[in-house]
């Protein structure tokens, strides 16, 4: 008995590893059991011979067909079938465990943290917001510019607390505040919903930079995959009244933007098509999620959600960073984007992470992000970032 989790664990891998496994998996949302069974019964007579499995399950046919008369019948897949299931419910609640609560950083003691700040008038543990202030800036002293990060996470994963690790370098130089914005997730809410709480949590900034001494003229924004595609529509969608949502109590302060680091975040819904690791349109992509169905019966929403879609020639500068290799992210999506900007005189940089997949690292990233932050929100001279490619000596996956 204790062997059938490892049969269905050796089962699943292989029937997942085939060409035909990722519409399949999709289908199975849909059509449940009836549409898998039929997908693998190419006959049609009524059960499921040993050559209609994929070539990597063929092997554990004996385990399937536990009566031994040489084809698995119906019952017996639907065995297979609740078990994958199960599987997959149980990997999905481990990664969202790990995506609901990421460790919180050390915060030094020269940096004050302020935890779970309620940007938007709710209770609402995912409507919250943390500030980081550095400890010896005076109040006489001028204003600090605000740097602010946007998790990922397919917008169904992710937390505000891995945000902390990315702006807390900068608070502790003295030189910036940090934030760090959670946001609903598509497992509550969907499109609009999402960049309602990101505009929401710039206007609280906003709104109050005055008590933390904050400059509201120098808010940055930076994300990564779904953060990416977030603080990417942050920049464009400035001027876009049927973004601005109505929530929190400072409406009708701005939402706009001084900068945006977009690292590898979707630009157009529309042209997502399918990459290494998913189909983009499949009805269980994290853009159906996002959308309320699948790309194409979305189209009009799909071009909604698309930072694209508002670039023009006030948007604030970019710098867009995505590896050629992104198995999950086309890299074209920021070619695209960068395209556009450059098209409507925007200053806009993409940097290509050669070799890198959906997340990068090392000092060449580090360095990059800094000066372009450096240079946009304190005023430092530089030359301005051009499009370039650098090598990723320290991948990392967001």
């Amino acid at each position: 008995m204790k062997r059938r989790p490892i049969l269905s664990a050796m089962l699943f891998a292989a029937v997942i590893a085939t060409p035909a496994a990722t519409p399949m998996l999709a289908q199975q949302q849909d059509d449940g059991f009836d549409r898998f069974f039929n997908r693998l019964d190419k006959n049609s007579d009524g059960s499921v011979a040993k050559n209609e499995l994929p070539a990597n399950a063929q092997k554990n046919f004996g385990r399937i067909d536990t009566d031994g008369d040489g084809v698995a019948s119906r019952n017996e897949m639907k065995v297979v079938y609740e078990r994958l299931q199960n599987a997959r419910k149980r990997n999905n609640d481990k990664a969202g465990d790990r995506d609901r609560q990421p460790r919180t950083p050390r915060v030094p003691d020269a940096v004050k943290h302020l935890a779970d700040v309620k940007y938007a008038g709710t209770d609402n543990a995912r409507q919250t917001l943390d500030l980081l202030l550095p400890k010896s800036r005076a109040a006489e002293q001028p204003p600090l510019p605000v740097i602010v990060f946007i998790h990922g996470g397919g917008w169904r994963g992710g937390h505000k607390n891995t945000g902390l690790h990315r702006v807390l370098p900068f608070v502790s130089t003295g030189d910036y505040a940090g934030v760090s914005v959670g946001y609903r997730l598509t497992n509550e809410a969907q499109w609009p919903e999402q960049i309602y709480d990101c505009k929401a949590a710039i206007r609280w900034v906003r709104a109050n930079a005055k008590q933390y001494n904050l400059d509201p003229e120098r808010i940055a924004v930076w994300g990564s995959s779904a953060g990416g595609h977030l603080v990417a529509m942050l920049g464009t969608s400035g001027d876009v009244e049927h973004l601005e949502g109505k929530l929190g109590p400072h409406a009708g302060v701005s939402s706009r933007v001084a900068c945006v680091v977009d690292w590898f975040g979707p630009a157009d819904f529309t042209k997502m098509g399918k990459s290494k690791a998913i189909d983009h349109n499949a009805p269980n992509a994290p853009e159906a999620l996002l959308l309320g169905g699948p790309i194409p019966q979305q189209l009009d929403k799909a071009k909604d959600a698309s930072p694209q879609t508002y670039v023009s020639k006030d948007d604030p500068p970019f710098l867009i960073m995505h590896g050629d290799k992104d198995p999950i992210v086309p890299y074209q999506q920021s070619v695209g984007l960068d395209q556009a900007l450059d098209a409507v005189g925007v200053d806009s940089a993409l940097v290509t992470v050669k070799g890198a997949g959906h997340g990068f690292g090392g000092e060449a990233v580090k360095t990059l992000v800094e000066t372009f932050l450096a240079k946009h929100l304190l005023g430092k001279d530089s030359e301005a970032i051009k499009d370039t490619a650098i090598d990723s000596t320290r991948p990392r996956r967001e």
